[in-house]
């Protein structure tokens, strides 16, 4: 799969496999095209060139309707939870039964409450707005309106960015808890070395297709958390680590460049 915005590349010969019941983490420097993929699974941004497969149908061949019913069977948690500010807690995690069910007031309150409760969060938040809750709380909201429809396929886009380190590992667990309680597949981008070591069965990491030569693969590490600190691509460790290394060099070249 290729994606391009205009002349701009951002992912280039992706190739890659997801199966039924896994956990795949995504991670890379930021503008690698991490965001871009997770949205290109569920075709909320088309591809340039390739397909994407889902249980096996081409989403390209679906139309509107078709490709409606197929989301449905995703549970997407946004970046900053992107809970509707006018809205009550309630009525945000109840949306997705509203737009697609045909279920009562009672029984959607009733599964709204579960949700909630099922990520750790009170009724009292129930006709709170999303203004009046923490960055954590949010994003509680945002897992709980994911999960209301019993997704096959969960996509989690940064679930801990801007959370303390005790908050974060709450979103880890509520993650893993998800997984052993419902037959799940999830997708997760992060740059949070902590989820990666606390949930993944297998990490996939991206490189910018502006630090590669056209020959290069954008796809520079597919495996297991444990093989991340042995692998012999030193950019795979550097991030995992920390390290600036040779990118640092590299933005220094960079900023001569527009200095010059």
């Amino acid at each position: 799969m290729h994606v391009r915005f205009g002349h701009q590349p951002v992912l280039r010969d992706i190739n890659l496999t997801i199966r039924r019941g896994e956990t795949v983490v995504v991670i890379g420097e930021s503008g690698c095209g991490k965001t871009v993929l997770l949205k290109s699974i569920i075709r909320l941004i088309r591809p340039t060139e390739g397909e994407v497969w889902f249980d096996g149908q081409n989403l390209a061949d679906l139309n509107e309707q078709q490709l409606t019913r197929q989301r449905i069977r995703c549970g997407y948690v946004f970046q900053n939870a992107a809970l509707f500010d006018s809205m009550t807690i309630g009525q945000n995690v109840a949306f997705p039964l509203r737009q697609h069910t045909n279920g009562s007031r009672r029984e959607i309150t009733d599964e709204v409450r579960a949700r909630l409760i099922e990520v750790g969060l009170p009724e009292t938040v129930i006709p709170k707005k999303p203004v009046e809750l923490s960055g954590g709380m949010r994003k509680r909201v945002g897992l709980a309106r994911a999960l209301i429809m019993n997704p096959e396929l969960m996509l989690y886009d940064e679930p801990t960015t801007g959370l303390d380190p005790i908050m974060s590992d709450v979103i880890n667990e509520l993650m893993l808890r998800t997984r052993r309680n419902k037959p799940v597949t999830s997708i997760i981008v992060t740059h949070d070395m902590r989820t990666v070591r606390r949930v993944a069965d297998r990490v996939v990491m991206l490189y910018p297709l502006s630090h590669l030569k056209p020959d290069e693969p954008q796809l520079i590490f597919d495996g297991p958390p444990s093989e991340l600190e042995r692998c012999e691509d030193r950019r795979v460790v550097q991030f995992v680590r920390g390290e600036a290394g040779e990118r640092l060099k590299e933005l220094q070249l960079e900023g001569t460049d527009v200095v010059v």
